[in-house]
């Protein structure tokens, strides 16, 4: 079914949702607004949006060190009010981040931090692949675009898919949260390490090390 644009909008002016989410809302329920802003409100996307313009100068910074000190994060995660930054619920949350930094290793929070430069760098690259394969021209443009796409949901935090559910986004995972727990929740920054970066040195297979510590807990 085809939606349109004036029909998103007006479901995203309701609900306050994000734009995608609004259009699959929308498809999910035919096109049926009422529907649909049944189906934002049941997956906690209407009231995390309105909560997401809230400002959020609480929280904590959270450090994780994979087992045998061989890769660090340090993570700083807001919220709105001291009481939920003490909250065991949210604490929890943000330890999931951490630990999935470390398996994931994004380079971004998001992928208005990646600059120009580098994302010209990178089509490039994927044009020279294409062409390498043997691709006709026509099409090169437009596998470069879905490529650079797949280069942003890889290296961008909140477009990866999160470590313990593939099947959510960490900017999911984040909107979830945020109507669990009732308050606007902002993943500010973090630093990843890893011991021996940019030295010649055995390869380790980390992300297994840390999806073998996530699954315990």
């Amino acid at each position: 079914m085809s939606i349109s644009a004036a029909l998103v909008k007006e479901l995203r002016e309701r609900t306050g949702a994000g734009m995608m989410d609004c259009k699959k809302a929308l498809v999910e329920t035919n096109g049926d607004i009422e529907k649909a802003i049944d189906f934002l409100r049941e997956k906690g996307l209407a009231a995390a949006a309105k909560k997401s313009g809230r400002i959020a100068a609480e929280g904590v910074v959270e450090s994780y060190i994979h087992a045998g000190g061989k890769i660090g994060v340090l993570l700083e995660v807001n919220c709105e009010t001291d009481f939920v930054a003490k909250n065991e619920d949210f604490k929890s949350f943000v330890r999931d981040i951490a630990m999935h930094i470390v398996a994931a290793k994004p380079l971004y929070l998001t992928r208005d931090e990646v600059s120009a430069e580098t994302i010209e760098h990178e089509k490039e690259i994927l044009r020279a692949q294409a062409l390498n394969e043997g691709k006709p021209e026509n099409i090169v443009d437009k596998m470069v675009e879905g490529r650079v796409a797949k280069y942003y949901k890889e290296n961008c935090l909140l477009e990866q898919q999160f470590v313990k559910d593939p099947d959510k986004t960490i900017e999911v995972i984040v909107k979830e949260k945020i109507s669990t727990i009732g308050e606007n929740i902002n993943i500010r920054r973090f630093v990843r390490w890893e011991m021996g970066e940019g030295l010649e040195k055995k390869v380790d297979n980390f992300v297994e090390e840390v999806m073998s510590q996530v699954n315990k807990g």
